[in-house]
């Protein structure tokens, strides 16, 4: 049951990381193309709310069961790490500078290593 926990916890940060930068992409490209048009920001205000309950949702969950903040903060910076350049060659098409392949492999790494270490 413990480790159920801690993997809803990591899932729910992953998630919450990941609607939190959706709602930030779609934003600034919509946004940029609307020439300014704040109506269109209300969808991504919910979306991004939600994805800020998530968040908060895995970090306390996550510290109720890992007990150490330092594991629970290098995930969501893990998660960061690997989840944005992905959203932005998804979304943006965009093909990533060397610099942020560099990061993502590094971000994936040390999601491991606060996962298992």
């Amino acid at each position: 049951m413990n480790l159920i926990l801690k993997i809803v916890a990591v899932a729910a940060i992953f998630l919450g990381e990941a609607l939190s930068i959706i709602a930030e992409l779609i934003a600034s490209r919509r946004f940029g193309k609307a020439g300014g048009d704040l109506a269109m920001l209300l969808p991504m205000f919910f979306l991004i709310s939600f994805g800020g309950m998530l968040l908060v949702f895995g970090y306390a969950l996550g510290y109720m069961h890992l007990k150490n903040i330092w594991i629970i903060v290098a995930i969501s910076v893990g998660a960061i790490l690997v989840v944005e350049p992905i959203l932005t060659l998804l979304l943006f098409r965009d093909v990533p500078t060397a610099g942020s392949l560099i990061g993502l492999m590094f971000g994936a790494i040390g999601t491991l290593a606060a996962i298992f270490l």
